[in-house]
């Protein structure tokens, strides 16, 4: 949410002012090249551009931030200037062919520096055309739909996109299409296939918005509620939540916890032991990988399906996370869209938990300390990508 608002907020006429702003690794980059871009900062002002940017020539560091990689490619190509964009290593190997497919064919120009399909990229100045739609991929991210929905209204007229293929973690797409309506572009769509952005000279700031609590972050403290007993109480994100990863707590509801919302919480209780489950997670992938971990403390097998997304997030987290699973005493069929997890009887105590520079997984295996055994976490300074307090809060659930 955090990285939308504020590239609609840059993008905006006017003056917007943001509250409870993430600040992680992922928008200091996403700041950063904004700033370069030309766009002014004031504590927690900005004054957007009322349109392109007015910098039309930049090199842009975005570290291994894919909600601000993707956007931002989708926007500078409507934005007649030079650019290249580049990340760390592992940005270099995620994919983003379909968006520059999709970007190539209504007359952008994007060019890959070194591998065909993958960053670094330089934009050009091209001749966009909407005529016969736009086209995109949807198998593979969200992120690619949502750059091209966010980048469409600086060509000023309406658009219709159509998205090829099954369109996995919908729920992402909502949010997207929630701030786009909060910065007065609204986006109808007819099923999940196609998506019409209202022809509108440029987005209007509202003003002030406020970013909700990150429910992603909050799985991590609400399955502790369920394992320890609990009961945890996360604040700042609710019942009216935009965001899809609150659906979590159908995972926690389905394992035999408690779960109770209110306006701006969510509070979960349970105790030993969880149920296993056999769930779709396409909804909810990066929330899933805290399923994962808490399917060591079921009383039998959990199977996580259609979650192939996570071949090419942080890290191959299917992979991963069959690996430090089994360290500590789980058994692991890894799928290529999916995990089986059996759960030991009791943990293997004082494994070292890699963490493959993602933030992800050291936040999610911080709940096998709640198994009675010491745990090591390596990295644990990867966590700043989005939670940079996460392990000072979680201090507060052991203590």
């Amino acid at each position: 949410i955090s990285n939308r608002v504020l590239l609609l907020a840059a993008l905006a006429q006017g003056e917007t002012e943001i509250g409870g702003l993430l600040d992680a690794d992922d928008t200091k980059v996403m700041r950063e090249a904004l700033s370069r871009l030309g766009i002014g900062f004031e504590k927690e002002k900005i004054k957007g551009a009322g349109g392109a940017f007015p910098v039309r020539k930049a090199d842009l560091f975005l570290g291994n931030a894919g909600t601000a990689f993707r956007p931002l490619t989708a926007a500078l190509a409507f934005c007649n200037g030079e650019y290249r964009l580049y990340g760390v290593p592992r940005m270099h190997e995620r994919p983003i062919g379909d968006l520059v497919d999709g970007l190539r064919a209504i007359g952008a120009r994007v060019e890959y520096e070194a591998l065909e399909g993958f960053p670094p990229l330089n934009i050009l100045p091209g001749k966009i055309s909407l005529d016969k739609g736009v086209k995109v991929r949807g198998d593979v991210s969200s992120q690619f739909l949502t750059a091209l929905l966010m980048a469409l209204p600086l060509s000023g007229k309406g658009a219709r996109v159509e998205v090829q293929g099954e369109l996995i973690s919908k729920p992402y797409v909502e949010i997207t299409l929630n701030i786009m309506r909060r910065f007065g572009i609204e986006v109808s769509r007819t099923g999940w296939r196609y998506f019409h952005v209202a022809a509108h000279p440029y987005y209007q700031s509202p003003g002030k918005v406020v970013v909700e609590g990150d429910a992603s972050s909050a799985s991590y403290f609400l399955a502790a509620g369920a394992i320890g007993g609990g009961p945890v109480r996360v604040e700042g994100v609710g019942r009216d939540s935009i965001q899809g990863d609150v659906r979590f707590t159908e995972v926690l509801e389905r394992m035999g916890a408690k779960v109770s919302f209110g306006d701006g919480f969510i509070e979960a209780s349970g105790g030993q032991p969880l149920r296993g489950i056999d769930m779709d997670m396409n909804h909810i992938p990066d929330a899933a990988m805290t399923a994962a971990v808490m399917a060591l403390f079921a009383d039998g097998p959990s199977t996580l399906r259609n979650i192939a997304s996570w071949r090419v997030k942080e890290t191959d987290r299917i992979a991963a996370m069959a690996t430090e699973l089994r360290k500590l005493g789980a058994q692991v069929e890894e799928r290529p869209d999916a995990l089986c997890i059996s759960p030991p009887k009791i943990l293997s105590p004082n494994q070292e938990i890699d963490t493959y520079d993602d933030h992800r997984m050291a936040m999610s295996f911080a709940l096998a300390a709640l198994g009675g055994v010491p745990v090591v976490i390596n990295d644990p300074g990867c966590v700043a990508k989005t939670f940079p307090a996460f392990f000072e809060s979680w201090k507060a659930i052991l203590s």
